[in-house]
């Protein structure tokens, strides 16, 4: 005599609820994980570019004896004829003579992910195209309205990201604290990279022995006759 076959129930209600609640919580449980990931990712990406603006920098000081500022805007110009324009007294207008030397051959090592960036197209073959707005992540230390050199103290830092701010980057030291995780990348005029804490209450990158970025006087990196001022870039 045949048996039936048994015929397989589906889930209950009871049951669907329960496996959409587990659900829920793995994915809760993952997605800060996703998102700190996503953070170092992107704070590594700026970390490599910032190394690589050190190698430029290092390269332009060789042939002009400093790093970008006023006072090389008319050599570069007069070396190379370019029709790049330098003028604007933001961090952009300084690195854009960088790409006019030809010692820097592409855009996408000049961004750092901020609020204030695009994804830059690597199209600068004229001023409204070089490191437009939006295309330049890091702001760049100058000493007033000079840049630094390597003769300097070695320590001193040169470019820096995330800054605080999202239509406007800030230009008084302080930084995203979200963006890559408490952290800010600073390249050093020693072409060392380093991710420094921020303090949350402050926004102000610590480098040590209690002293901020841009914090100068006795016994800091800069000392007490230079006035570091942070030059911002241009927002998207």
């Amino acid at each position: 005599m045949k048996q039936n076959p048994k015929i397989r129930r589906g889930f209950t209600l009871v049951e669907l609820l329960v496996v959409i609640v587990i659900i829920a919580a793995l994915a809760g449980l993952t997605a800060p994980m996703v998102i700190r990931q996503r953070k170092k990712a992107d704070q590594t990406e700026a970390v490599n570019n910032a190394k690589q603006i050190g190698i430029a920098m290092f390269e332009f000081e060789n042939a002009y004896g400093t790093f970008p500022d006023s006072t090389t805007a008319d050599q570069v110009k007069e070396n190379t004829g370019t029709t790049l324009t330098f003028a604007g007294g933001k961090s952009n207008d300084f690195f854009r003579q960088l790409m006019a030397a030809e010692i820097a051959q592409s855009e996408a090592m000049f961004y750092a992910k901020t609020n204030y960036t695009k994804k830059p197209d690597n199209v600068y073959n004229t001023s409204e195209n070089a490191l437009a707005a939006g295309e330049v992540g890091f702001g760049y230390i100058m000493n007033g309205a000079n840049a630094f050199s390597t003769s300097g103290n070695p320590s001193r830092p040169i470019v820096a990201a995330p800054l605080a701010g999202t239509t406007t980057p800030a230009v008084d030291g302080t930084f995203d604290v979200d963006m890559y995780d408490s952290k800010a990348v600073v390249l050093r005029v020693d072409n060392s990279v380093q991710s420094l804490n921020i303090l949350k209450t402050s926004k102000r990158a610590q480098l040590g022995g209690g002293k901020t970025l841009l914090q100068s006087g006795e016994d800091t990196v800069w000392g007490s006759d230079v006035n570091p001022q942070m030059v911002a870039p241009t927002p998207k």
